[in-house]
């Protein structure tokens, strides 16, 4: 089965995420992972599950890396009916409110089009202990636990 994942970074941080899930994701699938700026909307497939990784850059705002395909997902509404994807969010709690807005935004959009989202939406605090790699393998491992059923039938 075939895995994407797409990330949208304004520092890396997001990247270095992607990396970690590819890690653990191509022990068992066909992982890919592509710069969410580099992506077009176009090559989104309904048979293929997707991970979407994203930052959230100042107050609440999706850092310039996704930025290229929300506007095409505004700008063509596809429908991603049948699309499965799961969310690792970045952000930081001092932030408030607008705490992993940008993982939210992404997950919002790709449903408003028809796709469902399926795992825990996870959400990584910079300002936590914790590194961002270490939370995204442990999570894609949880994803592959969890959602076995759905990665199996994609």
């Amino acid at each position: 089965m075939r895995v994407v994942i797409l990330f949208g970074s304004e520092m890396g941080t997001a990247e270095t995420a992607a990396d970690s899930i590819a890690d653990v994701m191509a022990a068992a699938h066909d992982a890919s992972v592509y710069d969410m700026f580099d992506f077009d909307v176009d090559d989104l497939d309904v048979r293929v599950f997707h991970v979407l990784v994203c930052s959230t850059y100042g107050d609440g705002d999706l850092p310039t890396g996704a930025e290229p395909l929300i506007d095409a997902l505004d700008a063509r509404s596809p429908d991603l009916r049948g699309l499965r994807f799961a969310v690792f969010g970045l952000g930081d709690s001092v932030y408030g409110d607008t705490f992993n807005r940008g993982g939210e935004i992404i997950a919002e959009k790709f449903r408003w089009c028809g796709a469902t989202q399926v795992g825990e939406h996870a959400r990584h605090d910079a300002s936590s202990e914790v590194r961002v790699k270490d939370m995204a393998r442990d999570w894609a491992c949880a994803l592959l636990d969890s959602a076995k059923a759905v990665l199996t039938s994609a």
